[in-house]
């Protein structure tokens, strides 16, 4: 049997953490980062190897190659898996673009809409024109990295969610990411699989809560089991709600966050606090140990920001989305307003719901 060749683009946890499982699954592994990140993968590049633990597996997980070379990196691979914050999306399609090929098949893990941002990209910047772009509505595992070559799987999601463009080209898609993530399923589309995304909805709230907690104790605390109360679940249900709006404008039906908690096999059955305060894998995560964490930097921004917008261009009003962005703004003294992914960033500015559809077929 021919070993099949993956590219993981990012240096950070979960690159780590899925660089390494899917080594010891039997794939031919390649680790591709940007020039400026080089010292993120630097040590793996020594080793050629990340030690990986947790429930997902055990063992030195050998890595085929690691690059900053996107033309070697992307080089006689079909399957691209794009792990990196919302804010690093734009900067690798750019240096994908010129070296993809057709038939390729590129997974941001999540994306959180970012599909449609690297689309718009290509669109401008690459040649290829029979890509498969795709994005999945969370990551794949909890994870951190544990030293600057090993990793520790603390979970991994039941049924990852899938949107793909072009959508005609889901169920293959689906089947080459299900080779290695068993149980992936398709969304409607892309705008059904960003919306369909959990950081968003809670890390803003429960991190802006706990604001004087994180800042005295430096994060010395567990989030969802010490952090995420009865009083905090509260608002996140009315971020939730928001969210579940805009999708109906689109017709679509999505999962309240509760339910998707407990699909995706975070915790028990039952509301929102029940399953988080039930789940073996959210309460064994320690708060972020500063404010300008991930959980505002990147999920105010290029989540509630850009739901907001998607909102307010569909008519759906998103007032408790809009207060958190604007608090975030004046807790970490910077406007994400101005930092957002906007829709313009998306391709899809001004479009009615119908043009909106039809360019996401």
């Amino acid at each position: 049997m021919v070993t099949e060749k993956i590219t993981i683009l990012g240096g950070g946890n979960t690159a780590f953490a899925v660089a390494a499982k899917l080594s010891l699954d039997g794939a031919s592994v390649t680790l591709c980062e940007l020039p400026d990140f080089a010292e993120a993968v630097e040590p793996v590049r020594e080793s050629r190897s990340i030690s990986l633990s947790g429930v997902a597996g055990q063992g030195v997980a050998p890595v085929r190659h690691v690059t900053t070379d996107f033309a070697e990196g992307l080089t006689d691979v079909k399957l691209v898996l794009l792990i990196v914050p919302a804010y690093g999306h734009r900067a690798f399609a750019e240096a994908c673009a010129p070296h993809l090929d057709n038939d390729q098949i590129i997974v941001l893990m999540p994306g959180t809409l970012g599909s449609l941002e690297f689309v718009h990209i290509l669109k401008q910047q690459c040649t290829a024109d029979r890509l498969i772009i795709a994005e999945t509505d969370t990551a794949p595992y909890v994870c951190r990295k544990t030293s600057p070559k090993a990793a520790h799987i603390w979970g991994m999601v039941e049924g990852l969610g899938l949107g793909v463009m072009p959508h005609s080209e889901g169920e293959r898609a689906r089947k080459v990411v299900d080779r290695w993530f068993p149980g992936v399923h398709l969304y409607p589309n892309v705008l059904a699989c960003g919306l369909a995304a959990m950081n968003p909805v809670v890390h803003p709230a429960g991190v802006l809560l706990n604001a004087g907690r994180v800042e005295y104790s430096r994060g010395d605390f567990y989030f969802y089991k010490e952090g995420v109360t009865p009083a905090v679940c509260r608002l996140i249900c009315d971020v939730d709600r928001e969210r579940l709006a805009i999708a109906k404008a689109l017709d679509l039906d999505l999962l309240p966050v509760e339910a998707a908690f407990y699909e995706a096999g975070f915790g028990p059955k039952g509301d929102l606090w029940a399953t988080i305060n039930g789940s073996y894998m959210l309460t064994q995560l320690r708060a972020p140990s500063i404010l300008d964490t991930r959980w505002l930097s990147e999920d105010v921004p290029y989540g509630l920001a850009t739901w907001a917008m998607l909102g307010q261009q569909l008519g759906v009003n998103c007032p408790t989305m809009r207060a958190l962005v604007n608090v975030a703004s004046a807790t970490l003294g910077r406007d994400f307003w101005e930092a957002a992914r906007t829709l313009k960033h998306l391709g899809i500015e001004g479009l009615s719901k119908q043009d909106l559809l039809n360019y996401i077929k």
